[in-house]
């Protein structure tokens, strides 16, 4: 019986050479470069996306088992159903190209008041702060 796979928008510490990397690595099957509509905030250590408002987030679509998935949840303290999670996982499509899955997002009013990275992305976060 095939393993389920699952596609997930990392935009931030669990992209590849980033300091959660290493949470998500060992079940990695593919990963390929991806945008997301939405814009970036810097939470301090780790970063969090608002979808839908103005601007793209750059980010990798990281494909990993389920294993991964649960590993990746349990990083971002995420439990299906509870009220107090600090990310979501939802739904999205990448904004360029014939990709969708799962990402980890911000509620907006959480966002609220924390500093934007203007470049969408993590890893050139400092470049335009």
């Amino acid at each position: 019986m095939a393993k389920r796979r699952y596609r997930v928008f990392v935009y931030g510490t669990l992209l590849t050479g980033e300091d959660n990397h290493h949470v998500a690595a060992p079940y990695v099957l593919a990963v390929c470069p991806g945008k997301v509509n939405g814009r970036l905030y810097n939470v301090g250590s780790y970063p969090a996306l608002v979808l839908g408002e103005d601007g793209e987030v750059e980010g990798e679509w990281l494909t990993v088992t389920e294993e991964g998935l649960k590993a990746m949840d349990e990083l971002e303290d995420y439990a299906e159903g509870r009220d107090d999670n600090e990310y979501e996982r939802v739904w999205v499509r990448d904004a360029c190209q014939p990709v969708e899955g799962y990402v980890y997002v911000y509620p907006p009013e959480k966002a609220a008041g924390l500093p934007p990275i203007p470049s969408g992305s993590w890893r050139r976060r400092e470049e335009k702060m």
